[in-house]
């Protein structure tokens, strides 16, 4: 039978200073250690199944020596009903540390979206707008909640306030923030259902948006009015008066005509090619170029050490406001946005050219997946008439109703 250690009291043990484990008695097995460093700490020497293994039982003096020989029965008794201490000890560290990593706040996990997800935003903008949104509406509610503690009450008191008065804004709010608690849930940093889903949750307790706020379509200028305003138009100084002038005669949005570079425009084939990373959809366009349209461009001044058609201070494109602020100045309602409608109301009303063809110009996508299919051409040749007929409508006063037949080849 081994021999029994003896029982020290606080004070001996308080004393052992030099190198070597020391058998504190009171529970077997139990060993001050003290190292070469003059560290002091508790070990367990003991048989766990057929493994002799020494189980760290924590510093000295932090862990007296009541403290330790508590712990060290503990573990004996754990040991009798068959639990490794080690064993469980690492499970829980384990789990201490996947519960601290998935420990994320909403603020946080709305950054990691962005990051993650930010290569869909072509544009800066959005980018900055879905970001701008969470943090003037949602954070000051949730944003420092857990993902995994936010519930339907807190998504009800970050939309509630401006569901009425800010609708359109605060369903885009909804969408961003139910788009950002899936993302957390397939990360693991939440689990059950979404509650700021819409069908079959929140439609049941917040008005539809369509309900209580209009639809505001961007304001679109008639098109008996476009001569009278082109040719006002053409008297405005500035080169964001040559931007809005080239929208027009293109159909292009406005962000498309601010980011042209030279290195798109073939002025000897009459043809501007805009990259699809520049596009709404992500799909090049090409767009012909009318006679009054190249016109306009060769009479472009050019900016040393740029590559902008139309550039503003310092060579760099027009702010997203240079095209809106022209139209203030001439006293116009609408935004410039606007002539896309009218562009498409002038080729569906005045013209007999086929629907496919302005849809083509204003670069739609086409919704029917068959007819998308089929579509192999960009008809090139057939846009370039409409656009010219377009650019002479735009020059020249019409009798109202009157059509421009499509010019077919004999």
């Amino acid at each position: 039978m081994p021999k029994k250690a003896a029982e020290l009291g606080a004070l001996q043990v308080s004393r052992l200073t030099a190198e070597g484990r020391y058998a504190v008695g009171g529970v077997a097995g139990l060993h001050l250690w003290v190292k070469a460093s003059g560290m002091r700490s508790w070990v367990l020497r003991v048989m766990v199944g057929d493994q002799r293994k020494d189980i760290g039982l924590g510093g000295f003096p932090d862990v007296t020596l009541a403290g330790a020989r508590e712990a060290a029965r503990r573990a004996r008794d754990q040991i009798l009903q068959g639990i490794d201490p080690v064993e469980q000890r690492k499970q829980a560290r384990a789990l201490l540390m996947a519960q601290s990593a998935a420990a994320k706040t909403f603020e946080q996990c709305t950054r990691a979206y962005i990051e993650a997800r930010g290569e869909e935003w072509r544009n800066p903008k959005h980018r900055q707008q879905w970001l701008n949104t969470l943090e003037t509406y949602a954070w000051p509610v949730m944003g420092d909640l857990l993902v995994r503690d936010i519930q339907l009450p807190h998504v009800l008191d970050v939309l509630t306030p401006i569901w009425k008065s800010k609708t359109e804004t605060a369903s885009r709010v909804r969408g961003r923030i139910e788009a950002v608690l899936d993302w957390a849930a397939v990360r693991g940093y939440r689990e059950g259902e979404n509650p700021a889903r819409w069908k079959g949750h929140l439609d049941h307790l917040l008005s539809h948006p369509t309900k209580i706020a209009k639809v505001k379509h961007h304001a679109a200028l008639g098109v008996d009015a476009m001569e009278g305003f082109t040719s006002a138009l053409r008297e405005q100084a500035g080169m964001g008066a040559l931007a809005l002038q080239f929208a027009i005669l293109t159909a292009a949005r406005s962000g498309e005509v601010r980011g042209a570079r030279w290195g798109e425009i073939d002025l000897a084939g009459r043809l501007w090619t805009i990259p699809g990373e520049r596009m709404k959809a992500g799909v090049e366009h090409r767009v012909p170029l009318s006679t009054q349209a190249v016109k306009l461009l060769k009479a472009l001044p050019r900016v040393e050490g740029s590559d902008v058609v139309f550039p503003g201070s310092k060579g760099q494109p027009l702010s997203d406001m240079t095209l809106s602020a022209v139209m203030r100045r001439m006293e116009v309602d609408g935004v410039p946005h606007g002539f896309r409608s009218t562009f498409r109301d002038w080729a569906a009303e005045r013209t007999n050219f086929p629907r496919e063809l302005a849809e083509m110009a204003l670069a739609h996508t086409i919704e029917n997946k068959v007819e998308a299919a089929y579509r192999r051409g960009d008809l090139l040749a057939k846009r370039a008439q409409m656009m010219q007929a377009w650019a002479d409508f735009c020059e020249t006063p019409v009798t109202k109703g009157n059509v421009i037949a499509h010019a077919r080849k004999r």
